[in-house]
Formats: structure tokens, sequence, C-alpha cells
């Protein structure tokens, strides 16, 4: 099958021919249609997981993946040939992903069926991002009535977390360049916008004068947005900024289990959540999306596999 691989530690990503993946006991095979580029799929390619993850090269990219279910393993009992699924790739080790024509995951997790009414090029976005989101509020539980900061807010987490703030009831000021990006923000429910590029700590004061409630820590320098918490504020942090930087904190990795992916499902089906995707690349043009996505994205930057 054709793939975005990468061959050994710190080679650039490529397109190349692979062995189609089998599901062994326990996982299903997917026929991928889309795929989106997260953080952490540039951070497997320059190699800076290695060490963290076992590497089966070559690896294929991609953590996002949305499609049809091809085959199944022994004893799976939850899906079927046909059956319309999204999710996460999640395993003990790096090999499998999203950007090939065909991916195999385990049925426990990182998986769910697709609803009727959401399209497959948005399920393919939303997996680890949406996830993410989601267990970070869990995390802060921000409030009716209280403040949330989300900081980093123009990316494809920080849009999502936006949103589910401000369902939530709660005051949200979001992190965003004046213009195109402040509009972005607006659009998705954020009540006050503050400029990363400026005087970050003067603009948030000025905004909530009683400090924020709940930060939700994507971007910029945890430290220094800490100092700005109310007497019982909490941050969620994506970005390695923990209870052992601050006791205010938790470090969130995404697990994407089927209760938090069916989440995002009804969501997304009922109009609650929009994922908003800036472009669209093929498979072959992922290397080039790379660049894309390390300049900078409002929302995501979804792939289309077949």
């Amino acid at each position: 099958m054709k793939a975005v691989v990468t061959t050994e530690q710190g080679a650039k990503p490529e397109v190349a021919e692979v062995s189609t993946p089998q599901p062994t006991a326990g996982e299903v095979l997917v026929k991928v249609q889309a795929s989106s580029i997260n953080g952490f799929d540039l951070s497997v390619a320059a190699g800076y997981v290695v060490g963290m993850m076992e590497h089966r090269f070559p690896v294929v990219l991609g953590k996002d993946f949305a499609g049809t279910v091809e085959t199944v393993g022994e004893g799976v009992t939850r899906f079927a040939v046909g059956d319309k699924v999204f999710g996460v790739v999640t395993k003990a080790y790096l090999g499998d992903g999203g950007f090939g024509e065909y991916v195999s995951v385990p049925e426990a997790v990182g998986i769910a069926k697709l609803p009727e009414g959401v399209d497959v090029t948005t399920a393919g976005t939303v997996g680890l991002a949406g996830t993410a989101a989601v267990d970070a509020l869990d995390a802060a539980g921000p409030q009716a009535g209280e403040t949330v900061l989300v900081s980093g807010a123009t990316g494809g987490v920080g849009a999502i977390a936006i949103q589910y703030a401000a369902a939530a009831g709660a005051t949200v000021i979001a992190t965003a360049k004046p213009g195109e990006e402040a509009d972005f923000v607006r659009g998705l429910g954020a009540h006050q916008v503050v400029d990363h590029t400026g005087d970050l700590p003067a603009q948030i004061r000025a905004a909530a004068p009683d400090g924020v409630d709940v930060i939700v820590h994507l971007a910029g320098d945890g430290s220094v947005l800490a100092g700005l918490l109310t007497e019982k504020g909490r941050i969620a942090s994506t970005v390695g900024f923990g209870a052992d930087q601050h006791p205010a904190a938790t470090f969130i990795m995404a697990n994407p289990t089927p209760e938090t992916l069916e989440r995002l499902a009804a969501d997304l089906a009922a109009g609650r959540l929009s994922v908003p995707i800036e472009r669209t690349f093929t498979l072959t043009e992922v290397p080039a999306a790379f660049g894309e996505f390390t300049g900078g994205t409002r929302g995501k930057i979804a792939i289309t596999v077949s």
C-alpha cells in the first residue's frame, strides 16, 4: 500500500510502498479515507520520540484516521466489515499510522463508529485534537460563570477547547493575533481576545482583573500564565507543564477512549461542535503539508487518503 513513512530516526517523511497491515486478534483493519496532521506527527518525524516509544521502521506516520472497516481480527465484537469508523491510532509502539491506505487498530481504544451526518474528512481531523481538548477541560472542570484562558487558541485543540468552554457557560479569553486570527477565535465563541505577541500578562489582567479560573495551556510559558490564576485556579497543559512545575497544573496526555470519541462524534452530528479545516492535502502531499503546519494554522490541516 501507499503510505507516508520515516525509515529511520530523523529521516525526512517520504511516500513509499509498504506492506498492508493485517489485523491481529482484537484488531480491525480500516481502509483509510481521511486523516490530519498533529504536532505529534512532526515530533515522530523529527526523531524526538525515539527512546520514549518503540519504533518499528518503516514507521507509517499519522495518528488520526477515518474510513471503513475492511476486515476484523479474531475476537472482535464491536465492529463489522463495512462499518464507518474514526479515531486515533493507539498502540504501545510506533509503526502503524493513519497516513496510509490501510491501518490496523485495536478495537478496545482509539476507535468509534462514525454517525450519519458527519463527513469523513471532518472525522479524520477530530480524533486526537478533540480528545486533547475534552481531556483538558475535564481535568480543569470549568464552571458556568468562570473565566477560561485558552493559550494557543488558534490550532486544532484550541479551536475545539474554545467551543466546549463556551458551551459550559464560561467566559473565554483566547490568544490570537489581531485581524484574521482574532476574528477566527471570536467566531468559535471566544468572548475576549488577547494578542500573544504583545504583553500577554498585562492584557489578561486587564480582561480579568480578578484572575482567570482555568487555563487551557497549549502554548506559551506556563509559569508566566500560572501567575494569572485565581486562588482556586487550575491549569490543564498538553505541553509538559504539570504538577512538578505548579501545584495547580495537570499534564494532559490525550486518551482516546471510546466514550470520548463517541461524545465528539455525537456533538459533531448534532451541530454542537465544528472542526475548522484551514486546508486539505492529499496523501502524497503530506511532506509538504508538514511545512504548512509548522507555520501555524487556524484549525486543522486535513489529509485525504482515498
